[in-house]
């Protein structure tokens, strides 16, 4: 990681493992259908309303900080994503899939259906674009998927698979299905796999992280 000069305007893109994979396919999967942005490296207590030289130097400190270099991990970048919410909105959308911790045996499976509360003047509501699933990795589990939202580009998405070696996987549906790997051979000498699922909103852009935890069936 490293930080960029702030006083040059830089555009930064790099591919993650993912997009790597799918161009490395050169068969027509790799396309950029959408993007986000993301405000990480900005602290906004740095926001200073009484700054003696008025109000155009009110944000000084924060347009004066260091830029980020754009890295692909997902577990540390693009935690916090800019969104558009009515005006008006006194409460930020947050997400609830029911579990602080998710534990799994070998070859269990259990289905999540997330919910996004305080958005739209609601307490509780399922988007109805759906929701983005990653699992931090895709070897833990035998069957991961995303069922619900019904377009082309979900599709293609839902049914790409990793090439077998330590990489996330990314799905979308209002309801994700996870199984949990039956390789013994992944555990080597331990009784536990752990890894992250991240849930986000399609329209709220709430994002929550949920460890997963896959346990061996011992004989």
């Amino acid at each position: 990681m490293g930080y960029l000069n702030n006083k040059t305007v830089t555009v930064d893109a790099i591919l993650t493992k993912k997009g790597r994979e799918l161009l490395a396919r050169n068969d027509g999967s790799f396309r950029i259908t959408q993007f986000s942005l993301s405000d990480d490296e900005v602290d906004y207590t740095l926001y200073n309303p009484n700054h003696p030289s008025g109000s155009a130097f009110y944000g000084e400190a924060i347009e004066n900080m260091p830029i980020i270099e754009a890295f692909p991990d997902e577990t540390q970048d693009m935690k916090y994503k800019l969104i558009t919410l009515p005006r008006g909105t006194a409460k930020l959308p947050v997400l609830e899939v029911g579990y602080t911790t998710i534990t799994l045996k070998q070859g269990s499976s259990l289905s999540i259906t997330p919910q996004t509360l305080n958005y739209l003047g609601t307490n509780s509501t399922f988007e109805a674009s759906g929701y983005v699933a990653t699992i931090g990795d895709s070897r833990t589990l035998s069957n991961f998927e995303g069922v619900g939202v019904n377009t082309s580009d979900v599709a293609v998405l839902n049914a790409t698979q990793t090439i077998g070696t330590n990489v996330s996987r990314t799905v979308i549906g209002t309801t994700i299905n996870l199984t949990a790997t039956t390789v013994n051979t992944l555990f080597g000498s331990a009784t536990t796999l752990n890894t992250i699922l991240t849930v986000t909103g399609r329209d709220s852009g709430a994002r929550l992280t949920v460890p997963v935890n896959i346990t061996k069936i011992t004989t």
